[in-house]
């Protein structure tokens, strides 16, 4: 079923991407287009959501170290 599934996607994908850039393919080049763009897309985009994920845990972590010392300061001092 996946197979058919990246075959019909991939035909999807490269068609539009075909028409975008305002390229003429064949049906076979055009299915390919689109799985190999899918594979890479894919693949970029899980990067860029890795390399997001670890800086947004890098702000939180720091926000809530900022929180923390502001709650200690203000007990601290009395």
């Amino acid at each position: 079923m996946s197979i058919v599934y990246l075959i019909i996607i991939g035909a999807a994908a490269g068609f539009l991407a075909t028409r975008f850039m305002k390229v003429e393919t064949g049906v076979l080049q055009t299915i390919g287009i689109g799985i190999l763009g899918a594979l890479i897309g894919g693949l970029a985009l899980r990067f860029l959501l890795a390399v997001l994920g670890a800086f947004a845990g890098l702000v939180g972590a720091v926000l809530g170290a900022m929180l923390l010392l502001y709650i200690w300061k203000s007990f601290a001092g009395r």
